[in-house]
């Protein structure tokens, strides 16, 4: 078969599939019960499956689900790539299908992030086996604590992400988007010591934190910066009593960018704002910054982006190219030697109850799944 003659999913079994994946409880940090069905439904497709430790490692239940399946033919080493946790509300979801559209009857996600993306996955895997599509070896892998902090991914050890690119089905919007450009992201943790004193009696002998920390963040850039970099404070938390002088103030925020160097440049200048705003009221500050993630930018002639915009194609959707703000498990598999295209996989409205899916996005995406498949087995082993 031709990359231009994929074949194209079984839409009945596609949309059961994703229902029964939905109904299961899996909020993240309780993924054991997705995880069984998962490594069970892997197996009875042909695919030797595996759990890593990632369960004594993050605040997980099970650990991350590696599948292979044997190739029938050469080409490039492709892996598909899905998380199973969602976020809360998330117990007792109830889809309902209306006019081609998948949502929650409920007070609920829906749950599409990212179940839509492991449907795929294994409807794609079905098709291969009942047509017997001639195929390159494939990979699977479906990751724990990804809405807790790409968790799940960072204690992945970095011999599972063997492979020549890897498509990690977890963006918004109708199939066809690819995140070519991700941000490097920076969090911190800052707390301010002043110094107590009584606010009515002698309010001159204190040293207040929690006006250390607002200096600081009066002298911040926050929000856009510029097109590729954001700034924001997260929280701030201070403080004992109205008549006292705050003597500890815990703040929280990040920066991110596209660029690296801003990124750093924020970083440091966030940095900055605060050492001197405790400085100069006579406090101090002790600061914890956390790189949460590297960003990624792809070429604009990268093979791997080639690829898939040309499967695309096959299936008559226009490729689109985007930034994005946020991060994904595709931020950490790139950092550790795995190039990973993030792609939109049909779902809307996500971490909100008004989330939703169209039954013919589901569809599209099982479908570019193949056509990337068949593209695959036709470049030949690099």
């Amino acid at each position: 078969m031709s990359a231009a003659e994929t074949t194209r999913p079984n839409g009945t079994r596609l949309l059961e599939t994703f229902l029964e994946l939905v109904r299961i409880d899996s909020p993240a940090g309780s993924e054991a019960q997705i995880g069984e069905h998962l490594a069970q439904r892997l197996a009875s497709l042909g695919c030797t499956v595996r759990s890593d430790d990632a369960a004594s490692r993050t605040d997980s239940e099970c650990g991350n689900l590696i599948a292979e399946l044997p190739g029938t033919s050469p080409g490039l080493r492709l892996v598909l790539s899905a998380h199973m946790d969602t976020v809360m509300p998330g117990r007792g979801i109830v889809p309902v299908v209306e006019g081609g559209v998948v949502r929650s009857a409920g007070e609920t996600i829906l749950g599409a992030d990212d179940k839509a993306g492991i449907a795929a996955i294994l409807e794609c895997l079905e098709r291969l086996a009942e047509e017997a599509v001639p195929h390159p070896p494939l990979r699977v892998i479906i990751t724990v604590g990804e809405e807790l902090g790409l968790t799940g991914a960072k204690v992945l050890d970095p011999g599972h992400l063997v492979g020549d690119v890897c498509l990690v089905l977890d963006a918004d919007g109708a199939p066809g988007g690819i995140v070519t450009a991700a941000p490097t992201h920076y969090t911190f943790k800052a707390t301010f010591t002043g110094h107590a004193s009584h606010a009515g009696v002698e309010p001159e002998k204190g040293r207040s934190a929690i006006v250390m920390a607002c200096n600081a963040v009066t002298a911040m850039r926050i929000g856009r910066l510029d097109s590729e970099t954001t700034a924001n404070i997260g929280s701030m938390q201070g403080g004992v009593a109205t008549n006292v002088v705050a003597p500890t103030c815990l703040m929280t925020g990040e920066c991110r960018s596209l660029d690296p160097e801003k990124a750093e440049a924020a970083r440091a200048e966030m940095d900055t704002a605060m050492r001197s705003a405790a400085s100069s009221r006579g406090g101090s500050v002790s600061l914890a910054w956390t790189k949460e993630y590297d960003g990624f930018r792809f070429a604009e002639d990268d093979p791997a982006l080639v690829l898939v915009e040309d499967a695309c194609r096959d299936i008559g959707v226009v490729p689109r190219r985007f930034s994005t703000g946020g991060g994904s498990d595709g931020n950490v598999f790139t950092a550790k030697g795995l190039p990973s295209l993030v792609l939109a996989s049909g779902m809307t409205d996500v971490h909100g109850t008004g989330e939703t899916i169209r039954v013919e996005d589901l569809e599209a995406l099982a479908r570019l799944l193949l056509a990337v498949v068949a593209r695959a087995g036709a470049v030949g082993s690099r």
